[in-house]
């Protein structure tokens, strides 16, 4: 069998023209089938989204296949400081990452390979940063795998931990810190 040829996989900051490609994941009902939200129904959707939430996020990113959008990654710092502000708390030392990726992408290293880049980038961007954290369905092992695989280490499971459109979820939490990293060789291709 012969092997697929590493695609280039870059990041970077999102854009209101990028609304046509997110919404045709967040389209997808296989690609939210884990996430808070429903499938969206129309490009407005995905257009506020955009506007209202990645654009003032602290840290959003297009996940691009050659010049491609094919998903999205984010690491927010946490817990947020009282009243709402998207800025880190002054003890926090912590934030947690998330990532989707279009259905027609899966299984090809893309996702973990965003994930190693993005835990690089945000503990090379904030010196506070000691624990990266991410979570991923009880029931979704192949996101489980993507974790493992980009270096993040499976903590447990945390029963009922969140709900997800209506019914309580089991989560498995993994992380991954600064001193694992600094303690780690850095790979030949750099991720």
């Amino acid at each position: 069998m012969e092997r697929e040829p590493e695609m280039e996989v870059t990041l970077r900051e999102f854009a209101e023209a990028d609304t046509e490609a997110l919404f045709s994941w967040a389209s997808d009902p296989r690609v939210v089938r884990f996430q808070r939200r429903e499938a969206y129904s129309r490009v407005d959707e995905a257009r506020r989204y955009i506007l209202d939430h990645v654009l003032p996020h602290p840290w959003y990113r297009a996940i691009c296949v050659g010049s491609v959008v094919v998903g999205s990654i984010s690491i927010k710092p946490g817990p947020a400081e009282e009243g709402g502000s998207r800025r880190r708390s002054p003890s926090s030392t912590r934030a947690s990452l998330g990532y989707r990726l279009a259905h027609g992408y899966w299984g090809r290293g893309i996702a973990t390979r965003a994930v190693r880049m993005a835990a690089e980038a945000a503990f090379a961007e904030w010196p506070w940063l000691a624990r990266l954290e991410a979570v991923a369905d009880g029931e979704n092992p192949a996101s489980q795998r993507v974790l493992e695989k980009a270096g993040f280490v499976r903590e447990g499971v945390l029963r009922r931990y969140l709900v997800l459109k209506g019914r309580p979820r089991d989560m498995v939490m993994f992380s991954s810190v600064d001193t694992d990293r600094r303690n780690k060789p850095v790979e030949a291709h750099g991720l």
